[in-house]
C-alpha cells in the first residue's frame, strides 16, 4: 500500500513519469500562460486551451489572470523598484530561491491584477472552479498520484510537480534569466539567454530573445538556438489547434551593400536591439583597453563595484542606471576622449529610432550622416561597425 498503486513501477520508471509530467506542466506554462495569455503571440484552439488550463489547475494551482498580470507588470516595470522579481533590484539569491514567495506576494496587490490582468479567461469554469478553488486541483493531483503509484512514490512525484514551476520558472528564469548568461540583443533590461537549447524549461531559457521581441511566439532567433515550445506550437498549428500571430523578424544581411538607404533604415529600426549588441561587440576591445588604462590612474567612483561594471554601464541607457552608476559613467567620460566618442555616438544612434516626429527621409539623412562621421573617425571599431550597418537588409 505504501509503495504500490494501480501501476507497479520501478524507480527509473517513476523518475521518467515525473519528468514527463513536469514537462507537460512546463509546456502548459510557456505555451498557454506565457505566449498565449500574457503576450497574445498566438491563439489556441478550444481543446489545447482547456487542457492547459485544467492541467495547470491540477499541477500548480496558478490562476491565469494573476500569472498574466504579474508577468505583464514585469515587462512594463522591468529592472525598476516596481518590478515584482528583478534580481538587479532585489538580489539574485532572493529571486532565485524565493521567487515563488515574490510571486505570491504580488498576487495580493489588487492594483496589479486589475491593471494588467485584462483579457484572460473569464468563463463559467474559471469563475466557479479554477479561480476560487485553486487548492482543490493540486490536492486532487496528490490523490491521483497516490492511487497510481502508491503513497510514498505518489507523494514524491507530487512534491516534484509542486516545486518544479516555483523553482525553474519563478526562480531560475526570473532570477538567473536576468543575471547570468549570454545576450544576443542589447534590450533595455538585464535579460539573458541561459543556454541556446531551450528544452528543460520549454524554451524559456532564451529569455533575452523574449525580452527583445516580447510578442513573438518563437523564442529562438539564431541558427544554433532551439526552442522546444515553438516546436510544439508548430505541431498544434499543423493540427489546426493554434494560430501564430507574431514572430520575431529574422535579421538579413547583404554583404554587397555599400550605401545607407531606406531599406537599411527600416532594418536598423526593426533590429535595433541587435544593432546595439553589435555596436557593443565592435567597440568592446577598445572600451576594455580604455577602462583598463583608467583603472591604473584613478580610483573607482563611489558606489561602483568594479571596472567591469563601468564597461557595462557604457552600453546601457541612462535611465537604466542609478545616480551612482550615472556618476561613474560621467567620471570615466571626462578622462577618456575615446570612451566619450563611443558613448556619444551610441546615444545619437539610439536617437534615430526614438525620434517619432520625423519623416523617414529625415531619419535616413541622420543615419547617413552618422555613418559618414563614423567612417571619418580615428576609432577603427567605429569604422568597421559603420560598414557592418550598411549590410542590414
Amino acid at each position: 500500500m505504501l509503495f504500490s498503486g494501480l501501476l507497479n513501477l520501478s524507480v527509473w520508471q517513476l523518475i521518467a513519469v515525473a519528468l514527463i509530467l513536469t514537462h507537460i506542466t512546463i509546456a502548459s506554462v510557456t505555451i498557454f500562460l506565457h505566449r498565449c495569455q500574457a503576450h497574445r503571440a498566438l491563439e489556441l484552439g478550444l481543446f489545447p486551451s482547456h487542457f492547459f488550463r485544467f492541467w495547470l489547475w491540477l499541477t500548480t494551482g496558478m490562476i491565469t489572470r494573476e500569472w498574466a498580470a504579474i508577468h505583464r507588470k514585469h515587462h512594463a516595470k522591468c529592472e525598476t523598484e516596481e518590478d515584482p522579481h528583478s534580481p538587479q533590484i532585489l538580489g539574485i539569491n532572493k529571486v532565485l530561491w524565493g521567487g515563488v514567495l515574490l510571486y505570491v506576494q504580488e498576487t495580493r496587490v489588487k492594483e496589479t491584477i486589475e491593471r494588467y490582468g485584462h483579457g484572460t479567461p473569464d468563463d463559467w469554469i474559471e469563475r466557479v472552479l479554477y479561480t476560487p478553488h485553486e487548492r482543490i486541483g493540486v490536492t486532487l493531483m496528490a490523490f491521483i498520484n497516490i492511487a497510481l503509484f502508491g503513497f510514498i512514490p505518489g507523494m514524491l512525484v507530487w512534491l516534484v510537480q509542486m516545486i518544479w514551476i516555483p523553482f525553474w520558472a519563478a526562480g531560475v528564469i526570473n532570477g538567473l534569466g536576468h543575471y547570468f548568461g549570454y545576450r544576443t540583443f542589447q534590450s533595455k533590461d538585464a535579460s539573458t539567454n541561459l543556454i541556446p537549447w531551450g528544452v528543460l524549461i520549454g524554451g524559456e531559457e532564451l529569455h533575452n530573445n523574449h525580452h527583445a521581441y516580447a510578442t513573438s511566439a518563437r523564442l529562438s532567433n539564431r541558427w544554433f538556438e532551439f526552442d522546444i515550445g515553438w516546436f510544439y506550437i508548430c505541431i498544434l498549428e499543423l493540427l489546426g489547434q493554434a494560430k501564430v500571430k507574431n514572430v520575431a523578424p529574422l535579421l538579413k544581411l547583404d554583404r554587397t551593400k555599400t550605401e545607407v538607404d531606406l531599406v537599411t533604415l527600416q532594418s536598423v529600426i526593426t533590429h535595433r536591439y541587435d544593432v546595439l549588441a553589435k555596436y557593443a561587440r565592435y567597440l568592446s576591445q577598445l572600451t576594455q583597453q580604455e577602462v583598463s588604462h583608467l583603472s591604473q590612474h584613478m580610483t573607482l567612483p563611489s558606489g561602483t563595484e568594479s571596472y567591469a561594471a563601468i564597461q557595462r554601464f557604457l552600453h546601457r541607457e541612462p535611465e537604466q542606471l542609478n545616480a551612482d552608476e550615472r556618476a561613474a559613467v560621467g567620471h570615466v567620460l571626462e578622462r577618456s576622449a575615446a570612451l566619450k566618442t563611443i558613448y556619444q555616438m551610441r546615444e545619437e544612434l539610439v536617437a534615430i529610432w526614438t525620434r517619432t516626429n520625423m519623416t523617414r527621409e529625415q531619419l535616413l539623412a541622420q543615419l547617413q550622416e552618422w555613418c559618414h562621421r563614423a567612417d571619418q573617425s580615428d576609432i577603427a571599431g567605429l569604422r568597421r561597425f559603420s560598414q557592418h550597418l550598411r549590410c542590414y537588409a
